[in-house]
């Protein structure tokens, strides 16, 4: 029988897991996420054209680089770098590959990456306090 009298508890061989929906195909959701490049670029210290192919020739899809396919789609659009996937994508590798280039190019000392909302970044100088001619 089902019931174990000497611990108390019931405990049966039928356990059921959760219905799964079979046969439906879920639609694509897909993620947008926006880089605003303005300040650096309108100082001209960083191109948002190469970072553009630099992004498309880094983002892995299933585990290879140039693997873009139509799942992800990089534009340029004025100063900022638009980024959307049909396929999961995670900001946080995104802001990976963003401080990567700026390594690359030297720029890491004077930009950071700074989320602007749920789902853009922005490219920002570190705000730097002058103290020594406050001193003075």
């Amino acid at each position: 029988s089902g019931i174990n009298a000497e611990y108390g508890y019931y405990y049966t061989n039928n356990l059921r897991m959760a219905p799964v929906a079979r046969g439906k195909k879920s639609k694509r959701v897909v993620t947008k996420y926006t880089l605003d490049c303005t300040h650096p670029a309108e100082d001209s210290i960083l191109d948002p054209a190469d970072f553009v192919t630099y992004l498309s020739s880094r983002v892995k899809v299933a585990g290879k680089t140039g693997n873009l396919g139509d799942n992800i789609i990089i534009t340029k659009e004025k100063n900022t770098v638009a980024l959307s996937a049909d396929i999961p994508l995670s900001k946080r590798y995104l802001k990976y590959l963003t401080k990567k280039y700026l390594k690359k190019n030297n720029l890491r000392d004077w930009l950071r990456v700074v989320a602007s909302n749920k789902n853009s970044f922005e490219l920002r100088y570190f705000q730097v306090d002058n103290e020594d001619e406050a001193d003075e």
